[in-house]
């Protein structure tokens, strides 16, 4: 099974915060990390988003179908992202558009670093994968929007 985990977008900073929309910044950050997934990977893919603006409005970038779970809302804990992707035991490619700090967290102990805590900025993505023989997650991949510019 393959994971990717992916924080929303620059968002505004306003109330309620469900219905925070992404800025232009954070639309063009939504676009770039779209655009590098859908070249990354080939076959059917799961994708969930939290049900907030912000995160719809990024998944959207990916121009393909998504199921909204409430399981990676804003208020929700690194174990519930776990659940909703169904890791470890799933199959295939799984995407979850979400929050911090529950993406972060999420992050940290898949990478299984024994440095400071994976910290997952604005429209990051995290790819992990699980070998099944091994029982042992290992990143396949960190991007960001700034270090796709700058190549």
């Amino acid at each position: 099974m393959e994971l990717i985990l992916w924080r929303h977008a620059e968002a505004e900073d306003t109330d309620p915060d469900l219905a925070r929309a992404l800025t232009p910044k954070g639309r063009h950050q939504a676009q770039k990390m779209a655009h590098w997934l859908k070249s990354q990977f080939t076959g059917p893919v799961r994708i969930l988003s939290s049900p907030a603006v912000r995160t719809r409005q990024t998944a959207d970038a990916l121009g393909l179908p998504y199921d909204l779970s409430e399981q990676i809302a804003p208020d929700r804990s690194a174990d519930d992202l776990l659940a909703a992707s169904g890791w470890p035991d799933g199959h295939g490619l799984v995407i979850l558009v979400g929050h911090n700090p529950a993406i972060s967290v999420l992050a940290s102990r898949l990478a299984s670093t024994s440095g400071p805590p994976v910290a997952m900025r604005r429209a990051q993505a995290c790819w992990v994968v699980f070998d099944g023989d091994s029982r042992q997650p290992g990143v396949k991949a960190m991007m960001t929007p700034s270090l796709l510019e700058a190549g």
